[in-house]
């Protein structure tokens, strides 16, 4: 199956300390990266053969992904990558306002640690530029797991880790990519001056605009996807 590809290659990363929390962050990546679509029934005996580990220590990492909402389990059919709700998608843009808005307002004096959102703009430029959208994608995620990481709290990464994962799934959905990212690089970059220039209530600003209008832009080609097709086969 080809969305197995490379999973015997991330065996080498389990070590001999296998956890199914280990087993549990290389299955959220892959998650995130796309190669366990929405609705993807996931296999206990593919999966637990290519990592070499055993079935408790993969059900254990299933259960703590779909504590996280990744994936949901069906009875009598097993586990399966979430897709997630019109609702679902609303409530992850609730949690990001939230919590990114407060992180900005909370930065206290100037000059802010910058360095990571610069490179992730970077990273997204660089991906445009190769027409790479499944990149800009990932770029923007990592400006935005930046952000989070100017609180410098290990909670509130963690958090957001999840909520970011939980993102991907409605991105893998959408079927205009290009439309979903390009328009934020700008948008980025004019968080990531704001910032730099020590102006955080213009950045704050910025941010809410931003994601009110990546959640409109977002919902509206979500539902229409979702409606269109036969994703998810019972598993949302």
């Amino acid at each position: 199956m080809a969305e197995l590809t490379g999973l015997a290659d991330d065996r080498a990363l389990l070590g001999r300390t296998s956890t199914a929390e280990r087993v549990a962050d290389i299955l959220r990546s892959r998650i995130a990266e796309g190669y366990f679509s929405p609705g993807t029934r996931l296999s206990e005996d593919s999966i637990g053969g290519a990592l070499g580990v055993s079935r408790n220590t993969l059900r254990e990492s299933f259960r703590l992904l779909t504590h996280e909402r990744l994936l949901v389990h069906e009875l009598n059919r097993g586990v399966f990558v979430r897709v997630l709700s019109v609702d679902d998608v609303e409530d992850i843009y609730r949690t990001r306002r939230l919590v990114e808005c407060a992180v900005v307002r909370g930065l206290g004096r100037p000059p802010y640690a910058v360095d990571g959102l610069a490179a992730a703009v970077s990273e997204g430029r660089a991906a445009a530029s190769r027409q790479d959208w499944k990149g800009v994608s990932t770029a923007n995620i990592h400006f935005h797991r930046e952000l989070v990481a100017l609180a410098g709290s290990a909670r509130t990464d963690e958090l957001m880790r999840s909520v970011f994962a939980e993102l991907r799934l409605a991105f893998h959905v959408v079927d205009d990519p290009r439309l979903l990212h390009e328009p934020y690089l700008v948008r980025n970059q004019e968080i990531l001056e704001a910032l730099r220039s020590g102006l955080g209530p213009k950045a704050e600003r910025l941010l809410a605009v931003y994601l009110d209008d990546s959640l409109a832009g977002l919902v509206d080609t979500y539902a229409r996807r979702v409606a269109e097709s036969d994703v998810g086969g019972g598993a949302g």
